[in-house]
């Protein structure tokens, strides 16, 4: 993957990442639902290196120095990697002609993180089951990631019309 179509794959995961958040702040806004906490992923994560991948309750867990850079570093640089999954999947012709589908259809195949990885190590539980309302946290994320691969086409589109189209070999 040569620079250009690096940047541009790492733009598009940062511009899908920016869309999740507007959402979450939408949400937060207008329905009362509060958007994720990222100082809370960050403490989960400083306290993996200590030996404990999962928490019973995260909140209640040691606080980490700097968690809440940790979180949001961490938030936008798994943005960056899913941009460039995603191209590397699909190939650099995504770049030059977007389409919908494929960066929707990875963002819900992509669900499987929080799920199965990041909701139970924050003692969620699987899929969010140990919250008080299950199916509410489901669909949050649901529709988080559905934005996520939206904003992922749209970034890309953006790209294009400010930049012009790449030229690929």
């Amino acid at each position: 993957m040569d620079f250009e179509i690096a940047l541009r794959a790492a733009l598009v995961g940062i511009g899908g990442t920016i869309a999740l958040d507007v959402w979450a702040t939408l949400l937060q806004y207008l329905v009362k639902t509060p958007a994720t906490n990222w100082a809370m992923v960050g403490r989960w994560l400083g306290h993996i290196p200590k030996g404990t991948f999962q928490q019973a309750n995260i909140a209640a867990a040691e606080p980490v120095g700097g968690e809440a850079f940790i979180g949001w570093a961490f938030h936008y640089g798994i943005g960056v990697a899913y941009g460039l999954l995603l191209i590397a999947l699909n190939g650099s012709g995504w770049l030059v002609e977007p389409t919908v589908l494929p960066a929707v259809i990875l963002a819900l195949v992509l669900l499987a993180a929080p799920y199965f990885v990041m909701m139970p190590g924050l003692g969620m539980g699987i899929a969010g089951s140990k919250t008080p309302k299950p199916n509410v946290t489901r669909l949050k994320s649901l529709f988080a990631h559905t934005m996520f691969g939206l904003g992922m086409y749209a970034t890309a589109l953006l790209i294009n019309h400010w930049f012009g189209a790449m030229n690929t070999p």
